[in-house]
């Protein structure tokens, strides 16, 4: 039986505004900083070219054999929030430049 794809990016809606968002990064083990580091995803505005890095702190580390967390497992309700936060804290998606990196809370603020 053949396996589907999922998507690897998706579409949200935040303020009336279309945005594309992906899993970036999943939580890591950081080696030289020797300290975990949380989720990062990626988002975009539709007709726009400017990504906002959107970086959460980190949970508790996994257990060994956990699995590992997908893009469909994080709510979209956070990563609206998410969005709307870096909206707020000067993020302009809709200007031309280098790619925002911008550390939320883990509720997404």
């Amino acid at each position: 039986m053949a396996r589907t794809k999922q998507p690897s990016e998706f579409e949200i809606d935040v303020d009336g505004e279309t945005y594309v968002w992906r899993f970036h990064r999943r939580p890591q083990w950081s080696g030289p900083a020797a300290e975990w580091r949380g989720k990062v995803v990626a988002v975009r505005h539709k007709d726009g070219q400017r990504e906002a890095m959107l970086e959460f702190p980190p949970g508790p580390p996994p257990r060994h054999g956990a699995p590992q967390p997908q893009a469909s497992s994080i709510a979209p309700e956070l990563v609206a929030k998410a969005i709307a936060s870096a909206i707020a804290a000067g993020w302009d998606p809709q200007s031309r430049g280098k790619t925002v990196a911008i550390v939320v809370d883990a509720d997404g603020g």
